[in-house]
């Protein structure tokens, strides 16, 4: 049985399905529920190679916009006395990093169908998941 469930949503149209599921879960396991929502920076290539750069108007606004939606989500879902975390970084490695540091045993990520280039890339979910000090679960998300 699970005991404490991490949740990342991202605010796409699908966020609130990931976030529906992740509850029932909880509720079924009896497990304390947490949400996680990522602000990511993009890196920028100065020539020798990508690096992270926090970009110019990276601030309180965009953080303060971040935290109503998620306090809009969390109502939409009947979720707002669960914690809610909001972090600053590479999505990745930040939900790894509050999995690790709240004691998840789960953590619920959405996944969408790739294509082309992203296939390529890779996915945030099949990064946690091959990163994660825990269970992941990915909750298929289908493109309309």
């Amino acid at each position: 049985m699970y005991k404490k469930i991490l949740v990342a949503l991202d605010f796409s149209p699908e966020s609130e399905a990931v976030g529906r599921r992740a509850a029932e879960l909880a509720e079924q396991c009896g497990a304390r529920l947490s949400l996680i929502h990522v602000l990511e920076y993009l890196p920028m290539d100065l020539g020798d190679g990508m690096i992270p750069v926090e970009p110019m108007g990276f601030d309180e606004e965009l953080e303060a916009r971040a935290r109503e939606r998620m306090d809009e989500l969390a109502a939409k879902l009947g979720l707002e006395a669960v914690r809610r975390r909001l972090e600053v970084g590479a999505t990745r490695g930040e939900i790894v990093r509050a999995a690790e540091e709240e004691g998840a045993d789960l953590i619920v990520v959405g996944s969408h169908d790739r294509h082309g280039l992203a296939l390529l890339l890779g996915s945030t979910a099949n990064s946690v998941l091959h990163h994660a000090p825990c269970d992941v679960l990915a909750v298929r998300l289908f493109d309309e």
